[in-house]
């Protein structure tokens, strides 16, 4: 190995490293481009209907999410703060229900309060530190979220400023290719985002009045989370299925097996029929992908990490299509 390999070894070692210590900071700045896209579809939505510049479109559409959002809030905010006070009256039910299948568990007799408060002080003592833990973890992600937004209105102003960033960064013979590869990504992420947003409300109501039908309690709240849960794939559709099932076997077991065919129905046909016919002309991640990226980035970055994998998968396959397929696979010739 020669000096200039070596010295190339080692520069890209320190900057993975690099990387590594700021993937906080890269996280935040991934999903500060992933909403101001989002933003970015709605202002050339506007742009398109009235004559307006970007700055100008871009606080009406700041105005009309938020007057949207407010909306929404008082529509269903009370509704949805009624059914979770409702979900804890039906806990003592659910613990009734599950009772005697725990039991059968080895173990978890020990959980019995019977055996005294000292053991369950004993055990709660240390639930003190974790519940500041948390608090702490919260107060943080809280500060990340408002410099996520931030930063999502700052490019959202001025994205061609910050394109041209991009493209000085980039050598002068790439740079035409480098813009393109740019498009390609902002139409991807574009696409993908209004796809399971309009997947994501199709879920919501459908479960929402399924679950109505069914005569389950906290139909809404039930319906809420399958709705937002969809835009984490794969896992996602399964844990707001387990809220759902939890609910209707407060009521009955039969209910909750209800509740399982209709969840089963409605996730098949959201996976196979409904995300793919919106994200047919967009990008198709392979189930293997998705899932791996999840999992992958949930345990390195936690639920950050897996709410952010799927459009940092989408905007890396466009990627990898771009550069290492187009650009090296198909030009490399056999010697």
């Amino acid at each position: 190995m020669n000096v200039r390999a070596l010295v190339g070894v080692i520069a890209l070692v320190v900057l993975g490293l690099l990387l590594w210590e700021l993937r906080w900071v890269l996280l935040v700045l991934f999903g500060a481009v992933v909403l101001a896209i989002a933003m970015d579809v709605l202002i050339s939505q506007l742009r398109a209907l009235l004559p307006l510049n970007r700055p100008t479109a871009l606080v009406l559409a700041i105005s009309l999410l938020a007057v949207v959002g407010a909306g929404l809030t008082s529509l269903l905010l009370p509704e949805v703060v009624e059914q979770a006070r409702e979900l804890g009256r039906l806990l003592p039910e659910l613990n009734r229900q599950l009772d005697p299948l725990l039991r059968r568990i080895p173990g978890l007799g020990e959980l019995d309060p019977s055996r005294g408060t000292d053991d369950w002080w004993n055990r709660l003592l240390p639930m003190g530190g974790e519940l500041l833990g948390m608090a702490g973890g919260a107060a943080s992600t809280t500060v990340q979220l408002l410099l996520m937004v931030l930063l999502a209105v700052l490019l959202a102003l001025d994205p061609r400023s910050h394109q041209r960033l991009v493209l000085a960064a980039t050598p002068a013979f790439y740079r035409p290719r480098m813009q393109l590869l740019l498009g390609e990504c902002r139409r991807a992420l574009g696409g993908w985002l209004a796809g399971m947003t309009l997947s994501a409300l199709v879920v919501f109501l459908a479960s929402w009045a399924g679950l109505v039908l069914l005569e389950v309690p906290l139909a809404l709240l039930c319906g809420l989370v399958c709705g937002l849960f969809t835009f984490v794939p794969t896992i996602g559709p399964f844990a707001a299925s387990l809220l759902a099932m939890a609910v209707a076997l407060a009521v009955s077991p039969a209910k909750a097996l209800q509740v399982l065919l209709l969840r089963l129905v409605l996730q098949n046909a959201e996976a196979f029929l409904l995300t793919p016919l919106l994200l047919r002309r967009t990008v198709n991640l392979l189930p293997t992908v998705a899932l791996m990226a999840q999992l992958s980035l949930g345990a390195l970055l936690g639920l950050p990490g897996l709410l952010l994998a799927l459009p940092l998968v989408v905007v890396l396959q466009v990627i990898g299509q771009a550069v290492l397929v187009r650009d090296v696979m198909d030009r490399w010739e056999r010697p």
